[in-house]
């Protein structure tokens, strides 16, 4: 698993070797100057990594830092497209560097070797004048809005991530690049509704992969003699869980398991209520099958009882919210979707850096503080960005970066912790009770 001199290099290759040459690239340097591609990228990430909300003065600080000292003008003068271009070339580096940590001490996460990833995407919006790079959605009061669109998945086993990969608001989730890209065998995937797909699901299990996913309401059912199920009505005459199997998709007849558990009153009236507010927003009433079926949490798998419980498997389908808290930590902390500029090219500028500051700070969580169950990541990012211009100041040598990674990974191995609750237990408590209840 990475180390701490892994995560150095990784540093390194990306904020220097590969943020000059996309500097080249782009022509963003096209002749000496105090202000490197590597400075000027160092500069931005290390910098609103330590305040998400800082000024070009702060800027041209952290700028000096890393050797390239020029005044606040020049920086904003020098976040052009050519600019943006190449830290949209540098973010693409990072996505595609794999690091992955040493297991987190959870028995149900470390059943499956390939790790288990959650997957989802969140949107930023952009002003209008950004629609020609990034296009959003349309209406029918406009067609030229502007938005980014970023696909992710996240290892709960070993903290690595897939992405974030940047695209069109516009994109259907299922079309995005995150899908693109493989998983390892013996994994297990688990996403959002946007993303189901039975072609998918049948890839998932053709090359050893497994998937855990809540039913779309509206694909086929069938008993394993081929009889179509009528669900609302059949899931009547249930008890309160079930566990069979099922044939899905009129067409693919996939071999699946269905899970459905009968929720609380309060919660499935809760569900319709939002059922009518979303229809509501949309000029629409939702259907007698959303209402009917709104009593039900329902997921299939392709994984046999005997290595995935009807408990676990409810257990692991709330954990994908991880992937989501990882977007409200992004946005709240990292702020990725503020900015200080009006300009276009700016903007691009400002928020590919935030995007590679949070995905550094992953890469130093990993070293420190993911192999524990009962970890704060939020707290941990919080303790990262203190630690920003420490690490900006120590990248250029690579003993001195080491020394400044093993200082915070100290911070956050006794500082990023949280308790167990008995209201309202965290995702890592239920996942270890759910684990030792099995082995009870």
């Amino acid at each position: 698993m990475v180390t701490i001199p892994q995560v150095c290099s990784a540093m390194q290759d990306v904020l220097t070797t590969v943020a000059n040459a996309a500097a080249r690239t782009t022509g963003f340097v096209q002749r000496a100057s105090t202000l490197t591609g590597a400075g000027f990228v160092q500069a931005l990430v290390f910098g609103f990594l330590a305040n998400p909300r800082a000024t070009r003065a702060e800027l041209a600080a952290t700028a000096a830092a890393v050797g390239c000292p020029v005044s606040a003008q020049a920086i904003d003068q020098r976040m052009t497209d050519a600019a943006a271009d190449g830290l949209d070339q540098v973010l693409a580096a990072a996505t595609t560097t794999m690091l992955a940590a040493d297991p987190v001490a959870i028995p149900l996460l470390q059943r499956f070797t390939g790790g288990v990833w959650v997957q989802d995407t969140t949107t930023v919006g952009l002003p209008r004048t950004l629609a020609h790079v990034w296009r959003g959605g349309s209406n029918q009061h406009t067609t030229d809005t502007a938005a980014l669109k970023l696909g992710v998945r996240l290892d709960l086993t070993h903290g690595t991530l897939q992405g974030p990969f940047p695209d069109h608001a516009i994109t259907n989730d299922r079309k995005t690049e995150i899908v693109e890209h493989p998983l390892p065998p013996d994994s297990l995937r688990i996403a959002d509704l946007g993303f189901f797909r039975l072609t998918d699901l049948a890839q998932d299990g053709a090359e050893h992969r497994f998937y855990l996913s809540r039913l779309a309401i509206l694909t086929a059912v069938f008993r394993p003699d081929g009889s179509r199920l009528d669900l609302p009505r059949w899931l009547t005459q249930q008890p309160e869980v079930v566990d069979i199997p099922v044939l899905i998709g009129q067409k693919e007849r996939l071999p699946s398991r269905l899970i459905a558990v009968r929720v609380p009153q309060e919660v499935a009236d809760q569900r319709r209520r939002r059922l009518y507010a979303d229809a509501a927003r949309r000029g629409r009433q939702p259907s007698a099958l959303q209402l009917a079926l709104a009593s039900w949490t329902l997921y299939v798998t392709n994984l046999p009882p005997e290595r995935l419980t009807v408990d676990e498997a409810l257990v692991l389908g709330r954990a994908r919210w991880q992937v989501e808290l990882l977007f409200k930590r992004w946005k709240s902390h990292g702020q990725i979707d503020t900015w200080r500029s009006g300009k276009p090219s700016a903007i691009r500028c400002e928020l590919y850096a935030k995007i590679l500051a949070m995905i550094l700070s992953q890469w130093a969580i990993l070293v420190s503080c993911w192999a524990f169950p009962d970890r704060s990541l939020s707290t941990a990012l919080k303790v990262v960005q203190q630690h920003a211009l420490c690490l900006a100041t120590a990248l250029h040598t690579h003993t001195l970066l080491v020394t400044a990674l093993m200082n915070l990974a100290r911070c956050l191995g006794v500082g990023c912790r949280i308790s167990r609750q008995h209201a309202h237990p965290p995702t890592f408590q239920r996942l270890l009770d759910v684990s030792e209840a099995v082995l009870a």
